[in-house]
């Protein structure tokens, strides 16, 4: 794997290390995807799952963004997620009486409708079947995923919400491994440092979500807020800049068109290594 402060580049797969989330925007999923995308973002998370996400949504935007030659299909990076049933709500994305591999065929092309895509760059398991270990279920799952990427429909596969344990057992027993960990990201437990850690060793891309929601403290920590005068910068973009120096890719979900303008800007400062090393502790501080 490789990195610049802007992208990982993984199995020739370039990944942006801003990423956009669209988790939890409705009705306004489109227009503010597009907006991001107008705005300078590259990549776009979302999810076959209707509950939390509107695929659709984002994907008339990409439509739009390519049609419009706003972006080209080669500098996107978009991914999406199955989800289990106990994820979802009345909205299935498939036959919720189907075998799951026949689920996961049915969520993917259905995500490559909603996205008018003929291939995603990263497609992910949202979540293990339960909080513990891995199940039969997630190795039938990983299987079909892993089939779906043999087949050249998918440049990458990986995992959200997994705690050490499951990825150390998927990562043991994967034909395809993981490249991609998704996790909220919280600043009380070290910034998920071990897991980072892990998926360091193994080539893995971290990618933080809930950097800005799951770390209001932090946000309003004195030191922080000194961190954040001293560069010129919010403490949003502090949070942010510490996410990339930390290895990081980071997913940013704002609805703020001059907060996408904010956060695009991390790339124009750097934090100094005290700093990245007090951020990693300010939690505990």
């Amino acid at each position: 794997m490789a990195a610049t402060d802007r992208t990982f580049v993984i199995d020739g797969v370039v990944m942006p290390r801003l990423i956009y989330g669209t988790a939890w925007k409705e009705d306004r999923t489109r227009d503010l995807t597009a907006q991001a995308l107008a705005a300078g973002f590259r990549g776009v998370d979302t999810a076959n799952q209707r509950k939390h996400y509107f695929e659709a949504g984002a994907g008339d935007a990409i439509r739009a963004a390519l049609a419009s030659g706003t972006v080209r299909r080669d500098d996107l990076f978009v991914q999406t997620k199955f989800t289990y049933r106990r994820g979802q709500d009345e909205r299935l994305p498939y036959d919720e009486n189907a075998p799951l591999p026949a689920q996961v065929r049915q969520s993917f092309a259905s995500s490559l409708d909603h996205l008018v895509l003929e291939y995603l760059d990263s497609y992910l398991l949202h979540g293990p079947a339960t909080g513990d270990r891995l199940k039969p279920a997630d190795w039938q799952v990983w299987r079909t995923m892993e089939a779906l990427h043999g087949e050249g429909r998918v440049r990458l596969l990986g995992v959200s919400n997994f705690n050490l344990e499951q990825l150390k057992l998927l990562c043991a027993r994967a034909e395809t491994p993981p490249r991609v960990v998704q996790n909220r990201c919280y600043a009380s437990r070290g910034w998920d440092a071990e897991i980072r850690a892990f998926c360091a060793e193994k080539g893995i891309v971290y990618q933080g979500f809930s950097l800005l929601t799951a770390n209001r403290g932090v946000l309003a920590h004195a030191r922080l807020l000194a961190i954040a005068k001293r560069h010129g910068r919010t403490p949003a973009q502090v949070v942010f800049r510490f996410a990339l120096e930390a290895g990081m890719a980071a997913l940013t979900g704002t609805t703020s068109p001059g907060h996408m303008a904010e956060d695009l800007k991390v790339f124009d400062f750097a934090l100094e290594d005290a700093e990245t090393r007090m951020i990693q502790t300010l939690a505990k501080a």
